[in-house]
């Protein structure tokens, strides 16, 4: 009799209790929990980072337009401008026969 207390003891008293169970199943529900938020932080940083990434190639693009912009109205302005009139050249002074040097001939 005593053989057969000891073997339903062992049997009894073998393996993990309910709570250990349970606080098994937990730290693998917290582990999975934490993994999971994680993930959804890590793909939320990826998404507004191809977001600012996306604002920032527009934000380039928009420059160049204005740079475009700028250049053709500049271009548009100069062109636009009325170009200066040239200067009169001044009537040659009337050369007195006594002025004519020698070797100057006759114009």
């Amino acid at each position: 009799m005593a053989v057969a207390g000891f073997v339903a003891l062992s049997v009894i008293g073998c393996g993990p209790s309910a709570e250990e169970k349970a606080a098994a199943e937990q730290r693998i529900k917290d582990s999975i929990a934490e993994v999971e938020r994680i993930k959804a932080e890590e793909a939320a940083a990826a998404q507004m980072k191809a977001m600012e990434d996306s604002l920032a190639q527009v934000a380039a693009q928009q420059a160049i337009a204005d740079s475009i912009a700028a250049a053709d109205s500049a271009k548009a302005a100069q062109a636009n401008k009325p170009k200066p009139k040239p200067k009169p050249k001044p009537a040659p002074a009337p050369t007195k026969p006594e002025e004519v040097k020698p070797g100057q001939g006759r114009g």
